[in-house]
């Protein structure tokens, strides 16, 4: 199988994708703009072959990159970069070479907020009440209906860059006097915990994988006000999630992929949909779930691809948090003191790029212990300013 990963240096983490299609038995090829010689040593050796574009914004160039490796190699099988933001040109690229998995038709489903709230419905999920913000007066009708408080957010999104909460009429005049000429929805405000329902289904849509993240807070408040985050990948998954998570797999068809998938826990123990994501989650969390596990989720891909099954088991013996740290704060703890204190939680601890500080922190660590009371402990001691 020849499999063409793009962008494979980025983020980080990702040449494991690339090494455990190597080891599954694949032809690994890969297109980005990164020189040849600052790639890791790891990923040079796993790639049977690498082709560099000046840009990978140009799809001319990279339509020649993977017409090359075409005819260097023959059909290409499949392509992926695990990344929202090339999704839609991976979709071009399979389109144009007749590649299995999502083409630019399924994307206004997949990647619209407002595409998403149609499978939400016929899925039986409840979700919050959305407007795609076209006109001023038809925005201000909607504000008329739901109230306030409501979510400014691009139709095509990731993370929360450029969400807003709108709490009064004087916000939401100022957000249409100066919105971005993307499309925006308005979406009514739901007062909730932030769960997921992350996984990975394999080629007929079955979930071989599940598990669930919990925030400290919602990545909305800690990217516009700057704070902190911790989260963590739970033990146990409550039924009435694993349901709605599955009938959303169900939905919107996914199959031989990761996805992520957000509800809103409320308060009276409802679960409302927020959105989904035909990718993993991003920061460490794949390296999360391999310490929760003791197992290896980018080989469980690979062998997903190649075989078609996954003979791993996913049994989640540790609660595994993700504690992140950023440089405009001033903590307790130096780092030299965090890494001994903490030596029998630790289990992986790096910088974060400046592309994702802002929602997980400028330096990330990864603690596990089959108890969460001890992660919830440390958490708080590692993010304690001083």
């Amino acid at each position: 199988m020849n499999v063409v990963f793009l962008s494979p240096h980025f983020p980080l983490n990702f040449w494991h994708f690339v090494v455990a299609l190597r080891d599954a038995g694949a032809t690994p090829l890969a297109i980005a703009d990164e020189p040849w010689e600052r790639l890791l040593p790891e990923l040079r050796g796993a790639l049977t072959e690498y082709y560099r574009v000046p840009d990978m914004h140009r799809y001319d160039d990279m339509v020649r990159g993977l017409g090359f490796l075409t005819f260097r190699h023959g059909k290409v099988d499949r392509i992926d970069s695990m990344s929202e933001y090339w999704l839609s040109t991976e979709a071009r690229l399979r389109e144009d070479f007749n590649v299995p998995g999502l083409r630019p038709a399924d994307l206004a489903v997949i990647q619209r907020k407002t595409g998403m709230k149609g499978l939400f419905a016929r899925a039986g999920v409840p979700a919050a009440p959305a407007h795609l913000v076209r006109d001023p007066e038809e925005a201000r009708a909607f504000v008329a209906e739901v109230g306030y408080p409501l979510v400014a957010k691009p139709d095509v999104g990731v993370g929360a860059s450029r969400t807003w909460k709108l709490e009064t009429r004087a916000h939401l005049e100022s957000f249409l006097g100066s919105r971005p000429t993307v499309d925006y929805v308005l979406e009514g405000f739901v007062e909730g915990d932030i769960v997921t329902y992350d996984g990975l289904a394999d080629r007929d849509g079955r979930v071989v994988f599940d598990a669930s993240l919990r925030y400290s807070r919602g990545i909305m408040e800690v990217v516009n006000e700057d704070t902190d985050v911790w989260y963590h990948a739970a033990r146990d998954i409550e039924p009435d999630l694993a349901d709605a998570g599955r009938r959303l797999v169900r939905a919107f068809d996914i199959r031989e992929r990761f996805f992520h998938i957000e509800f809103f826990r409320r308060k009276d123990g409802s679960l409302y949909a927020l959105e989904v994501n035909v990718r993993p989650p991003g920061g460490m969390t794949i390296d999360m779930w391999n310490y929760q596990n003791d197992a290896d989720l980018y080989r469980a891909w690979a062998d997903l691809l190649l075989h078609g099954n996954v003979a791993q088991r996913f049994e989640r013996p540790y609660c595994v948090a993700y504690v992140g740290r950023k440089d405009r704060y001033h903590y307790a703890l130096p780092l030299g003191e965090v890494l001994a204190r903490y030596r029998s939680l630790l289990v992986h601890h790096e910088p974060v790029n400046d592309v994702f500080s802002a929602a997980i922190g400028n330096y990330g660590f990864i603690l596990r212990s089959p108890r969460l009371e001890d992660l919830a402990q440390a958490a708080a001691d590692i993010q304690a300013k001083v």
